[in-house]
């Protein structure tokens, strides 16, 4: 069974998708940047727009009932290839015990001029974790 679940996104609807999707012990967190309530936070700071952007991609996977413990992929699209030092350092506080493959590339732009960085993750959840959860 699919489930969608949406955020405050003006763009969902403009563009039609989800900020996740939920089946069965799957769920995948679309592209997420540092955008609240319209504004960009940490303009300018990739380290910030990073930690910003995997915790509103969390919220989204906690919203369909997984954990940051369940994320088994994380992307992280980057403007400059150089911020990998400050994007890396917040994937670490986030993942550094859970360990999920990473993958992180340059590209030439993102959905908004002062976006340095947008971030996906994937998320399974794990068979020993269901053994605890009421909706496994």
């Amino acid at each position: 069974m699919r489930e969608n679940f949406s955020s405050s996104s003006p763009y969902e609807d403009q563009v039609g998708y989800s900020r996740a999707v939920r089946v069965g012990d799957a769920v995948w967190v679309a592209g997420t940047t540092a955008t609240v309530d319209g504004d960009v936070v940490g303009v300018g700071d990739p380290y910030e727009q990073a930690r910003v952007a995997f915790g509103i991609a969390i919220e989204a996977l906690r919203a369909a009932g997984l954990e940051a413990e369940d994320v088994v992929r994380t992307r992280m699209y980057v403007i400059d290839i150089a911020h990998f030092d400050e994007v890396g350092r917040a994937h670490k506080e986030l993942f550094d015990e859970i360990r999920p493959v990473a993958t992180m590339v340059q590209v030439s732009g993102l959905a908004h001029p002062d976006h340095l960085v947008e971030v996906e993750i994937d998320a399974h959840l794990a068979q020993s974790a269901k053994r605890g959860r009421l909706w496994s």
